[in-house]
């Protein structure tokens, strides 16, 4: 099928033979594509959007437009991915828990974007952390500790780069299938055995809707299926920070003290998405089993040893694990303190974490310089009680100037009120696949 075929048929939405997606999909990655065929096959799909066997077409072209990684090692390759949020530093835990059990977990991962954080400028917070390697490299890295979070290289699903390019200039970012194809198309490359998708919802959430988190997340468990690999999501909550803080040395911090502690909402999550994973590609009987496996991964200490191995096998320090206080930078504090009295009811996610990227926590540009010391620590969670005076928050600032700034933002994002909030379930719901098909 012609190209200039496609499109129209695209554009109309007519029906479209699967394998002239999949085609476009991998050229993608190649100069056969002009920038405007590129542009208008982004925005046929914004308009009219993709059958489900269009969306696995397309994901497996993209996926096929460059490297795919195959493994030959002794238990199975998983991984997990989100939707993003604040304060969610998900993935630094449950990488190393999960390969604590038996798992081997390759994990190509992000920056930040927009007012979310990014797992690879937490992990630069520690000095001397790389996240560039080869793929000999990352091979040696995953075969040795069991898990390595790092960038994705050029070879890797390049039509995705490609398209993404174009996307963001064309206004066609915030479509269901095409951000289906760009994460999948990803994440399949990486030769996976199992995933999970943690979909967030919620105002510190990309996608803060429900409804729309939880159409995003059935076309992706659909999809990846679809495309061959056994996939669930789980719906959770990001109406507050996963962790007390945000900025990138100071969620490093608080995945050490989750490590040590074994406790809270982040582990929660943590625990949910790995026991979805581990059931579902039989590394455990039950779901029971798998839960306990992973808790007894913190409590013996075994997951804070693996983070420790993946941090020196990435060139951070060789102690980091059992001194981690003494290699972070993190910026002087102030303190937030409550205006008046009442509960806290309300937090504006997204305006907390454009607070930190306002502090120079993340990037207005791409070509921005991430300060990793600044950003807010000892968030009061919601549905607390607050005296007058009491403390909402520490921000972490490099001046007072920055900070009376911080301040205002920080306080404009906070809602008291006279009653209890209700909160939010942490776990929505889970979504779960109907089949599961294979493709090469």
């Amino acid at each position: 099928m012609l190209t200039r075929d496609l499109l129209l048929a695209l554009r109309e939405g007519w029906p479209v033979p699967p394998e002239a997606v999949q085609a476009f999909g991998a050229n993608l990655g190649a100069d056969e594509i002009s920038d405007a065929q590129a542009g208008a096959f982004a925005m046929a799909i914004c308009l009219q959007g993709l059958s489900e066997e269009g969306r696995v077409a397309l994901t497996l072209g993209m996926r096929d437009s460059g490297k795919v990684l195959n493994w030959d090692l002794t238990g199975k390759v998983i991984d997990k991915h989100s939707t993003g949020g604040v304060g969610d530093s998900v993935s630094l835990i449950l990488a190393p828990m999960l390969a604590a059990v038996g798992a081997y977990v390759p994990m190509i991962s992000g920056r930040g974007l927009g007012h979310t954080g990014g797992t690879l400028d937490k992990l630069e917070a520690i000095p001397g952390l790389k996240t560039q390697f080869s793929e000999a490299e990352f091979r040696a890295i995953v075969a040795k500790v069991g898990c390595a979070i790092v960038a994705p290289s050029p070879d890797i699903a390049p039509a995705d780069q490609r398209l993404y390019a174009v996307r963001d200039v064309t206004g066609t970012v915030r479509s269901r299938d095409l951000i289906t194809a760009s994460i999948l198309a990803k994440k399949l490359a990486a030769g996976l055995e199992g995933l999970v998708l943690d979909v967030k919802t919620g105002s510190g959430a990309v996608m803060s809707d429900l409804g729309q988190a939880r159409d995003l997340a059935q076309a992706l468990v659909a999809t990846a299926n679809g495309a061959g690999c056994p996939t669930s999501a789980v719906l959770t909550d990001m109406s507050q920070p996963l962790i007390p803080s945000i900025g990138n040395a100071l969620e490093i911090a608080d995945v050490m003290r989750a490590f040590e502690s074994g406790q809270g909402a982040m582990v929660e999550v943590a625990l949910e998405l790995g026991t979805q994973l581990l059931a579902q590609t039989q590394m455990f009987l039950t779901e029971t089993g798998a839960r306990d496996g992973l808790r007894a991964t913190l409590q013996d200490g075994s997951a804070k040893a693996r983070f420790g191995a993946m941090v020196r096998a990435q060139g951070g320090p060789e102690n980091f694990a059992d001194r981690w206080q003494d290699y972070l930078e993190i910026a002087p504090a102030y303190e937030l303190r409550s205006p008046g009295t009442g509960y806290l009811a309300e937090m504006d996610g997204a305006a907390l974490g454009q607070a930190v990227v306002a502090l120079g926590g993340g990037r207005q540009r791409e070509d921005d310089r991430i300060d990793h010391s600044v950003g807010l620590s000892d968030i009061a969670p919601l549905g607390t009680h607050l005296r007058k005076g009491a403390l909402i928050a520490r921000l972490h600032c490099r001046s007072s100037k920055q900070a009376e700034m911080a301040m205002r933002a920080v306080q404009g994002a906070v809602t008291l009120s006279a009653e209890p909030p209700v909160l939010p379930a942490l776990i929505i719901e889970r979504i779960t696949p109907t089949k599961v098909t294979k493709h090469g």
